[in-house]
């Protein structure tokens, strides 16, 4: 078995900004997988926020050992992008050569389409509010916010989308006392979650603070090992598989969440088609599903996702799975 790790780029179709920086490409690795003359493949996005660059996560996976199963590969790498580019190919390749859908072999049901949330990057309040016109006819928005001057953004957006559902993402922007000032005003404006508001590692806040509105954990919440610490503070957890490092522990880290009464939203970094396809397979039937990243490109994988008024549907067996 050999695996190959290569760096491709998308270009997105306009700049996208969160509270850490903006950018206009998407980066990410793509792996192969090939044992007897078949090949599954994967993708991850190796993100600045958990120390992860091209070259770090490229070694992670070249340093692998030859022949390597997935049940190996959760014990030899850590939950991150390098485990989750090499896990769904090693899902993808066992799909082929058992002639299956990862589904069947997962013993998960047959995959449907599913509402996804449409990210608008922070930006001014009247390019938000242009945004948001422009993408009135989505039912569900997210918002990215982050910034001590959010409450008009969050107004201008609700004045541009008026009938679509909106979510919010802080991406750990917001302090204790933020959150406690806008938190009746995000009830008034109809919003149904915030994603994490303060920062992962100083969120005891949370902590006997009255939640109006769910909060959900995505920083703070990689795969199993991190529910414990999320006790008391979070409502709903965020699974994107470049933090479980996989479908694998993506799978496990749903049931352990659902068994100890979270609500679980399915998300993702900015990628192709390739990234979110698994995910597709975890979001099903979840609160909130955001695997939007294909509709932010300039330009896709071949045989990509299609997204409709159904939502964002599972993928053919040409491009993954």
């Amino acid at each position: 078995m050999t695996i190959t790790v290569t760096p491709d780029v998308f270009k997105l179709a306009q700049v996208f900004t969160i509270s850490r920086g903006s950018r206009t490409e998407a980066k990410v690795l793509t792996v192969r997988v090939t044992r007897d003359g078949v090949t599954g493949w994967g993708e991850c996005v190796p993100y600045a926020r958990y120390d992860e660059t091209l070259d770090s996560v490229t070694a992670e996976i070249e340093g692998l050992p030859e022949g390597i199963t997935r049940a190996q590969l959760q014990d030899a790498l850590s939950p991150g992008a390098a485990r989750n580019a090499v896990d769904c190919a090693l899902w993808d390749l066992e799909a082929k050569q058992a002639g299956k859908r990862v589904w069947e072999l997962a013993g998960l049901p047959a995959p449907k389409p599913e509402i996804t949330a449409y990210t608008l990057s922070l930006d001014t309040p009247e390019k938000m509010q242009e945004q948001a016109a422009k993408n009135a006819f989505r039912p569900l928005l997210k918002i990215k916010l982050g910034t001590p001057d959010d409450m008009v953004r969050l107004e201008a957006v609700r004045a541009g989308a008026p009938k679509s559902r909106i979510i919010i993402d802080a991406n750990e922007g917001w302090s204790a006392e933020v959150y406690a000032d806008l938190a009746p005003h995000l009830v008034r404006l109809g919003v149904g979650l915030v994603e994490q508001p303060l920062p992962a590692g100083d969120d005891d806040a949370l902590i006997g603070m009255e939640r109006p509105v769910p909060v959900c954990a995505d920083e703070a919440c990689h795969d199993r090992d991190s529910l414990p610490a999320l006790k008391g503070k979070y409502d709903i957890v965020n699974i994107k598989l470049d933090k479980t490092g996989g479908l694998t522990e993506a799978i496990a880290l749903r049931k352990a969440a659902e068994a100890e009464g979270y609500g679980v939203m399915v998300g993702c970094m900015v990628g192709s088609s390739l990234a979110m396809a698994p995910a597709t397979l975890i979001a099903q039937g979840v609160a909130y599903t955001d695997l939007d990243g294909p509709l932010l490109l300039a330009e896709d994988r071949e045989h990509p996702l299609k997204f409709d008024d159904a939502g964002v549907h599972p993928p053919s067996a040409d491009l993954w799975g």
